[in-house]
């Protein structure tokens, strides 16, 4: 998977029509799925990176907000993009963003109960009159797909009252948060903005006929579930069983549930009955921890407690994302030494559903932040070698490895990766005995050529504070297999 945007992009509304000229350079690299940036209008209009949700219905279609187009161009070139990107073999996901509201077009009148922000299970004063922007007419859409008005009836709480404006969050009146969020702060129900209440039977019945319309409209085959921790569990489950239901599609989900817990992510998968993938955030807190340890982190312990470990099948794995980035409110930044290798462990090793970040493969001009240069061969080598049985070496606090042993099914498959957090250091790794007497190249890594001994086994070498990555020689077979996998690729056209 590929997150196809950072937060930082230019607000020039050309990124639909980017993705849509490289769909055909995305499948060469191996990227079969790209996760798509919020493509309906936000409070900020065309600067808005989507996540101030504002009409669900706008995908840069209706002059809302300052402008028609969102930061990442019209409805028309998101379209075209998606039809790309589907010619091109490669499945499309739909960031979609339903725990907030911002950018009403009108305040109303009701009752407010001030909350404690850090416990919002405890009240701090009496309910009260309040001035709140909770009233959503869309002026630009007017009826156009939906006549749906919202109004204070349809949310939880606000962090904004006109009548009390030093103070930070209110429950309206006659509502409670939900029970199934997150327990952080006492309940996490409220993130920002206008709390959506998912459990209104109108609400709900809306949002669902919303990503009806949304799934039938542009043809995506999932969607990227945002701040999932805050929205009832079971509005989630029903969502996706309905979508499924009426479409007839497999309706493939990821929810971001920010939380270093596995435990925590387990007991969220059961709520929702297992109807979607998770991010490993823990992984991600792993690379951060042992990116900055000065050389401190015991590698052996990279994988413990971790998703991939626990639901491999349930699990994207991934390394840094937009929230992670640095200014944001996330911000656990991988530090670029590290990055090549916390990318071999999610490519190259055969759990998980590994997720680029565009911040990475691109950079991040904005911040003066590069490419991480050995991605896009990481993606290669994940694409022609990353096959067969994998045999792991995580036997040392200070340099671990693991080989895959390929498979007769693709020629010149097979590999040997081996990285550390210190010194430099060499192991004795086995990658099978049908690579006896042959030789494996260094493509990442610097290091020299190996011999495999008849017993199937290599020394491997790295470098301090680097990343080896190590395949077979190349053959006429696994070249020709080579030729053949890209022209396919080249020439692929889906058909739907």
């Amino acid at each position: 998977m590929l997150q196809t945007f950072e937060w930082d992009l230019p607000a020039d509304g050309t990124l639909w029509e980017r993705l849509a000229a490289q769909a055909r350079h995305f499948a060469r690299l191996g990227v079969t799925a790209v996760w798509l940036p919020p493509a309906y209008k936000g409070s900020a209009g065309g600067l808005d990176v989507g996540y101030g949700v504002y009409d669900l219905y706008d995908l840069g279609e209706f002059n809302q907000k300052g402008s028609v187009r969102t930061k990442y161009g019209t409805r028309e070139a998101y379209m075209r993009a998606i039809r790309r990107l589907r010619l091109a073999g490669i499945q499309t996901l739909g960031d979609v963003v339903l725990n907030h509201r911002l950018g009403a077009d009108e305040t109303e009148h009701v009752g407010c109960t001030p909350i404690n922000p850090d416990n919002r299970l405890e009240t701090q004063g009496s309910c009260a009159p309040g001035e709140v922007y909770t009233r959503f007419t869309f002026p630009g859409r007017g009826n156009t797909y939906s006549d749906f008005v919202w109004d204070h009836t349809c949310f939880t709480g606000v962090d904004w009252n006109g009548w009390d404006p030093d103070h930070h969050l209110f429950l309206l009146e006659g509502k409670k948060w939900a029970e199934d969020v997150d327990r952080e702060k006492g309940n996490y129900d409220y993130l920002m903005g206008a709390d959506v209440d998912v459990l209104n039977p109108r609400v709900k019945e809306e949002l669902f006929r919303w990503g009806l319309w949304y799934l039938r409209t542009t043809a995506l085959d999932g969607f990227r579930l945002d701040a999932v921790k805050h929205i009832s569990a079971s509005f989630y489950r029903d969502f996706l069983a309905e979508l499924r239901k009426k479409t007839h599609r497999e309706v493939y989900a990821v929810g971001e549930y920010w939380s270093a817990s596995l435990d925590t992510l387990l007991n969220y998968l059961n709520q929702v009955n297992n109807s979607m993938n998770l991010f490993d955030a823990p992984l991600h807190f792993h690379f951060y921890e042992a990116s900055r340890s000065n050389g401190a982190y015991d590698l052996r312990n990279l994988l413990q407690g971790t998703l991939v470990s626990a639901r491999p099948d349930q699990c994207v794995t991934f390394v840094d994302n937009h929230d992670t980035q640095p200014g944001q409110s996330l911000e656990s930044w991988v530090d670029g030494w590290f990055k090549a290798s916390a990318y071999a462990m999610i490519l190259l090793q055969k759990s998980g559903y590994p997720c680029v970040f565009w911040g990475d493969l691109y950079g991040i001009p904005a911040r003066g932040i590069g490419a991480v240069s050995e991605l896009p061969r990481l993606m290669q080598i994940r694409l022609f070698q990353a096959y067969g049985e994998q045999k792991d070496y995580f036997d040392d606090p200070d340099v671990v490895g693991f080989t895959r042993l390929g498979t007769p099914a693709v020629p010149g498959s097979g590999l040997a990766c081996l990285f550390t957090n210190t010194g430099g250091g060499r192991k004795r790794m086995y990658v099978g005995t049908r690579f006896a007497g042959s030789s494996f190249v260094c493509l990442i890594g610097g290091q020299s050529r190996v011999q495999i001994d008849r017993e199937g086994f290599g020394e491997f070498s790295v470098s301090g504070g680097g990343l080896s990555v190590y395949v077979p020689g190349l053959t006429l077979s696994s070249v020709l297999y080579r030729i053949r996998e890209n022209l396919r690729r080249a020439l692929r056209i889906r058909i739907f």
